[in-house]
């Protein structure tokens, strides 16, 4: 009776322990924020007085849906994994209607040729962005579900890269070739760090590419903006008008750049000033020194998260893991994406840069990610600190023990057995009935 009552005092002090959310990620998150509040006050003021809705309308819409964004990952924050973990299927069914319904008559929404958009009434909403968010999870659940079949046979591996196919086809038909090349990286990135086979994922890789080279040279606007950007000056006034202007923003911020609100090139010259191409606008007006910031917080919270998730992986708490890879593989791949193209690196793509660009569907996703990743920070903080607990309290009624004699057989103390166990098991069970 003592024992048990032992068991189940223990439990509910483990459970009374909580976590934190990782500092240094959560602060990356809120100077990104911070700093895209303010480039996109300074660089759509323009925009607005030119299309007559006033000089703060993006700034008001911006920082209106990062209040909605800032909600839904505090949602997401304080949401257990595991509870996400259960609606893993319907987050992939999710995934095809919400690409579905853009091809809807009345539901879905053109933009300047493009069929990317859900008509909500009060606004327009970007689906692909929410398909990135659930596909992740999906993703992360079935590799964990299939963790030795994906190493091992052709069929678990093929299964998410068929997912993944079909994806790309209706995001072609959109089209909107850039986040199909980007779920394919994120596809191939988790897969990888999720412990498949290499050799044998070359060959649909190898397969792929070119398919993906035939989708891109088919559309001539496509073929002008892989050419384009190797020399955009040799068409200035055509082609070459959006990178051309950008590079001219870039240069004239040198290294201190010409001040906040300074820019030129934001006045009308340079199109998406607040949006694709906000990272010219930061290096116009803060210089070299604004992009070093801009590129510093990335890696911060890139790296972070991959820390993160290393260390799940490490402590067996697989799904939490393959999550915070999946969503740094995201951020890291769309951001430098996006600052490539804004320095003439790549070509041009209408990639927006997560936390700072300005919009509506893209923030808000990007801060339910964001959630997720300090979810997963804050778990494995909890878990590390229920361990110690355990090894803690194991090891004090070994103190009191008399010593083994001299003839017999050294005996493991309860706080080795304890670590042996806790070996095959990281994350504690907090059930009155569990053992000892």
């Amino acid at each position: 009776m003592d024992r048990t009552h032992d068991r189940s005092s223990q439990a509910v002090r483990l459970e009374s322990i909580g976590g934190r959310f990782d500092p240094w990620m959560l602060g990356a998150v809120i100077a990104l924020a911070a700093l895209g509040i303010v480039m996109v006050a300074s660089s759509s003021i323009a925009v607005g007085e030119e299309l007559g809705v006033g000089p703060y309308y993006f700034l008001v819409r911006h920082v209106m849906f990062m209040a909605l964004g800032a909600g839904l990952a505090w949602w997401a924050m304080r949401t257990e994994l595991k509870t996400i973990e259960r609606f893993d299927r319907l987050l992939l069914v999710g995934c095809f209607v919400a690409l579905l319904l853009v091809f809807v008559p009345g539901i879905g929404h053109t933009v300047n040729g493009a069929q990317r958009w859900i008509n909500l009434g009060v606004s327009n909403f970007q689906a692909v962005e929410a398909v990135k968010v659930m596909y992740i999870v999906w993703l992360a659940s079935y590799l964990v579900r299939f963790r030795d079949e994906v190493n091992a046979t052709w069929g678990a591996m093929l299964k998410p890269i068929g997912v993944t196919i079909v994806l790309m086809v209706l995001l072609a038909l959109q089209p909107d070739f850039g986040s199909l090349a980007l779920l394919l990286a994120i596809t191939a990135g988790m897969l990888v760090l999720g412990g498949v086979h290499l050799p044998r994922m070359a060959a649909p890789v190898l397969a792929l590419l070119p398919v993906l080279a035939l989708v891109a040279i088919a559309e001539p606007y496509r073929m002008r903006r892989l050419t384009s950007f190797m020399d955009p000056f040799a068409d200035p006034f055509n082609s070459g008008y959006q990178l051309a202007n950008a590079l001219m923003a870039v240069g004239r911020g040198e290294f201190w750049g010409v001040g906040l609100g300074a820019s030129i090139q934001k006045l009308n010259y340079l199109p998406e000033a607040h949006t694709d191409f906000i990272l010219a606008v930061i290096a116009e007006e803060l210089g070299f020194v604004g992009v070093c910031l801009v590129i510093g917080l990335y890696a911060l919270l890139v790296g972070r998260a991959f820390l993160v998730g290393l260390r799940c992986v490490e402590t067996r708490r697989h799904f939490a893991g393959y999550i915070a890879f999946g969503i740094a593989l995201w951020l890291s791949l769309q951001a430098l994406v996006s600052i490539g193209v804004n320095l003439g690196l790549l070509p041009t793509k209408g990639l927006t840069l997560p936390l700072v660009s300005s919009g509506g569907s893209s923030v808000m996703m990007t801060c339910v990610a964001v959630g997720l990743l300090l979810r997963v920070s804050y778990e494995l903080d909890r878990t590390q600190r229920q361990v110690a607990r355990l090894r803690g309290e194991g090891a004090a009624p070994a103190a009191s023990q008399s010593p083994p004699p001299p003839t017999a057989q050294p005996v493991p103390s309860l706080a080795a057995r304890g670590t042996a166990r806790l070996r095959q098991r990281i994350e504690p069970r907090l059930t009155p009935g569990a053992q000892a």
